[in-house]
């Protein structure tokens, strides 16, 4: 028995693999997954004839959620349906087996039509190539004194009017929306998406430890990409990042080993019970070194590391979750069941999508990740079905009419 083709089949059984489980991690369990559902967690073979994937001791962890990320595999989630579609694609292949996709400052009428997509993609639900969980509007009710990779020239002032604009663009899809907490009519936007039960994040702002308090108070309860496009946290002076970690909200960490040290995410573990992995991937991961964009600005992309053209600010990431996984294990010394819940459980959490994602656990959806010693995919279960890279089925009776040898 080994790792080999994939397997479509609506019964199967995972053995032999170290399961990270809400609990801890189970030793040579087994894991039934039926018609997309994680059925049955044991550590003896259940009394089954279902076709068996032997995982040969391999770590079997959730399948990834990505609340960030723009684009990859060379498509930009900004640009058409298409390309939103196969850039989540890509990031399957990494694990990501479900996504909120992040749409950056633009003009109204680009924002509404990049909502629609988004919302033609939740409505197909989960599939082979993805499942979108939403949309994450990153502005463009930021701070231009933190705009980052952010075109300057499309920030707005908060505005409600034009916020419930885009909420009827998104329909009930929109998820996220991140706000600079100290602009005018801030707080009063922050308050309104918290009641309307989409998550209020801070980010791209200059704000004040004060002002970020009173952005958490008002209902913010996420923080954007930890430490990046907002001030450092200082002794005197700790900012939005210190409220964030004083106020223990879901932060966000781009663990490229570049956005931020592996010491300091190794600092923020410790500190918080549920910070977040991210990519903020743009549409060269995965492509290589070369020129790209990223909201109407040039992006160059040089060794791995992408940067605005024009002011040399980093421009999102070439990251995918596969990686920023194995940088928390590797860099940053955490255990592999402390960067699965970062990559998994707080995420689904923070969606308040615990119930059906984010865990290995009976009737959670069957989102599953392979991995090896080295923590490298070498398989990716989407909805109880495989993705490349997939399995294979062994020995067993005959499922949806082929035999479990012969099913590619």
């Amino acid at each position: 028995m080994t790792v080999a083709d994939r397997i479509d089949a609506p019964v199967q059984l995972l053995g032999g693999g170290r399961v990270v489980t809400p609990e801890g991690v189970l030793s040579d369990a087994w894991v039934s997954v039926s018609e997309g559902r994680i059925t049955e967690i044991s550590s003896a073979r259940p009394d089954s004839d279902t076709p068996i994937v032997d995982l040969q001791g391999a770590w079997l962890l959730p399948g990834y959620i990505d609340l960030h990320v723009h684009g990859g595999g060379g498509h930009n989630v900004s640009d058409s349906l298409q390309a939103m579609e196969d850039a989540v694609a890509f990031h399957r292949t990494h694990g990501t087996t479900a996504t909120l996709v992040s749409l950056v400052t633009a003009p109204e009428q680009a924002l509404s039509e990049q909502l629609g997509w988004a919302a033609e993609l939740v409505r197909r639900g989960p599939n082979p190539r993805g499942h979108v969980l939403g949309s994450h509007l990153e502005g463009p009710f930021l701070s231009a004194r933190r705009c980052g990779a952010q075109n300057e020239a499309h920030m707005l002032a908060p505005d409600a009017a034009l916020l419930e604009r885009l909420q009827a663009a998104a329909g009930d899809t929109l998820r996220m929306v991140t706000i600079a907490p100290e602009l005018p009519g801030a707080l009063e936007l922050i308050e309104a998406l918290s009641k309307a039960g989409v998550i209020a994040a801070m980010g791209h702002s200059d704000a004040t430890y004060e002002q970020a308090l009173e952005g958490i108070r008002a209902g913010a309860s996420h923080a954007t990409h930890l430490f990046n496009a907002m001030p450092p946290l200082l002794h005197r002076d700790p900012g939005l990042v210190g409220a964030a970690l004083a106020s223990g909200i879901t932060c966000e960490l781009i663990n490229d080993g570049r956005h931020v040290h592996p010491a300091v995410v190794r600092l923020v573990f410790d500190l918080i019970d549920h910070p977040a992995l991210v990519t903020d991937a743009i549409d060269a991961a995965g492509v290589g070194d070369g020129r790209f964009e990223l909201g109407g600005l040039e992006v160059v992309v040089e060794a791995g590391e992408a940067r605005l053209a024009a002011t040399g600010s980093l421009s999102g990431s070439t990251l995918t979750m596969d990686q920023a996984l194995r940088n928390a294990v590797k860099a940053s010394g955490l255990s592999v069941e402390r960067a699965s819940a970062a990559a998994s459980a707080v995420p689904a959490r923070a969606l308040g999508l615990e119930h059906e994602l984010g865990s290995i656990a009976p009737g959670m959806s069957a989102d599953l990740v392979v991995l090896d010693d080295d923590l490298l995919i070498t398989g990716v279960m989407g909805n109880g079905l495989w993705c490349e890279p997939g399995l294979a089925a062994f020995e067993g009776p005959a499922v949806s009419g082929l035999t479990a040898g012969s099913i590619k």
